[in-house]
C-alpha cells in the first residue's frame, strides 16, 4: 500500500441474509430467501469508495477458508487494494447472520467475529508505515481496544473517520475521541458515548454537542428513515432520507460513512456531504445486498437530481 491512499481498517464478514416471505412469527419456521454476499463494516466502505472512485486499501483479517478467499476476491475485484488483508490458517471468516422482515427492516442479527481478535498490534505492524502514509483513515469498532490503541498510535496527520458498530463496541472509542475527525453513529450509539438521552431532536443536537466537546470535529447521526443529524464547527442540520424502495438495510451506513468519506476528499461543505452520504445510503437501500454493485458518483448525482425534482 502506498500514499495518497484512503485506508480503511477493520471488519470482513460473509454476509447470510434471510428475507422473510411473510411477518415472523417468533419461534417457527417462515418461508423467504437466503442469499450470501460480502459485507462487513470496513469492508464495504472500502468497497463503496472504490466505486466512487478513490484509491482505498482494507486491513482486515480473513480465515483461510473458501468464505474468506470469495470475500477477498470479491474485495480486489471491485477495486480496493486487499494487501493489508490477513489470511488467517485454522481461523474461521467472520460472518453476520440477519434476518429481516418483507419490508426489509431487520429483525435480528447473530455476528461472528472472532477472527478479528487475530488484528493484534504485533500482527498489524507490517501495515505501521501504510497507515503513516495514508492520506485518510477509516476505523470501524469491530477492532479490539489494544488494536484501535496502536493505529492511533502509527497515524500521521490523516483525519480519521469512524464508524461506531455498536452501542456496546463504540465505547472502545471513548480513549480516542479527541482524536477522530468524523464519527458517524445512529440513536443508540449516540447515547452511549454521549450519556445523554436522543428521544427528540432537541436531545440529538445536545448529544452532538457534547461529543463535540471531546474534541470531534464532525458527528452524523443516523436515524434511518428520519434521516440524519450532522454536526460540525459551523454547520449543523437535517438531512431527510430519500424515499427509495427498500429491498434490504443491511449497509446503508456503510455506504453512508463512505459518502461522507469521498464528500470530504473533494472538499465539500458538511451540508452538500450530508445530501450525497444520503444518496449513498437510499441506493444501497434499493439492492439485495450490502454494496449497491452501480454505485458510482454519477448514479449518486442522479438519484439526487431525481428526488430534487419531486
Amino acid at each position: 500500500m502506498g500514499a495518497g491512499q484512503v485506508l480503511v481498517v477493520g471488519g470482513a464478514n460473509m454476509d447470510i441474509i434471510a428475507s422473510a416471505g411473510q411477518a415472523l412469527r417468533s419461534g417457527d419456521s417462515t418461508p423467504g430467501s437466503v442469499r450470501w454476499s460480502p459485507g462487513g463494516v470496513a469492508r464495504n466502505v472500502a468497497e463503496n469508495l472504490a466505486r466512487l472512485g478513490d484509491a482505498v486499501g482494507l486491513i482486515s483479517a480473513v480465515g483461510d477458508d473458501a468464505p474468506g478467499h470469495a470475500l477477498l476476491a470479491a474485495t480486489r475485484q471491485a477495486g480496493v487494494n486487499v494487501s493489508g488483508c490477513q489470511l488467517l490458517i485454522g481461523a474461521a471468516t467472520a460472518s453476520y447472520v440477519s434476518v429481516h422482515e418483507p419490508d426489509g427492516t431487520l429483525a435480528l442479527a447473530v455476528n461472528d467475529m472472532q477472527v478479528l481478535e487475530r488484528l493484534t498490534p504485533a500482527s498489524l505492524e507490517p501495515q505501521a508505515q501504510a497507515v503513516r502514509d495514508a492520506m485518510l483513515l477509516v476505523l470501524d469498532c469491530n477492532l479490539s481496544d489494544a488494536a484501535l490503541g496502536w493505529v492511533f498510535a502509527q497515524r500521521g496527520s490523516a483525519p480519521v473517520f469512524a464508524d461506531a458498530v455498536s452501542a456496546t463496541k463504540c465505547l472502545r472509542l471513548r480513549p480516542w475521541l479527541a482524536q477522530i475527525h468524523t464519527l458517524k453513529l445512529n440513536r443508540l450509539e449516540a447515547q452511549a458515548l454521549s450519556g445523554l438521552p436522543v428521544n427528540s431532536p432537541a436531545e440529538i443536537e445536545a448529544a452532538a454537542r457534547a461529543l463535540h466537546g471531546q474534541g470531534m470535529a464532525q458527528v452524523v447521526v443516523s436515524l434511518g428513515a428520519q434521516g440524519l443529524y450532522f454536526s460540525g464547527a459551523t454547520q449543523r442540520g437535517w438531512q431527510a432520507a430519500l424515499a427509495v424502495p427498500v429491498l434490504n438495510t443491511t449497509g446503508a451506513g456503510d455506504a453512508l460513512l463512505a459518502g461522507l468519506v469521498h464528500s470530504h476528499l473533494q472538499h465539500a461543505a458538511l451540508p452538500e456531504a450530508a445530501r450525497f452520504a444520503a444518496g449513498c445510503a437510499a441506493l444501497t437501500l434499493t439492492t439485495p445486498s450490502a454494496n449497491h454493485p452501480d454505485l458510482s458518483a454519477a448514479l449518486v448525482a442522479q438519484c439526487l437530481n431525481e428526488h430534487a425534482t419531486r
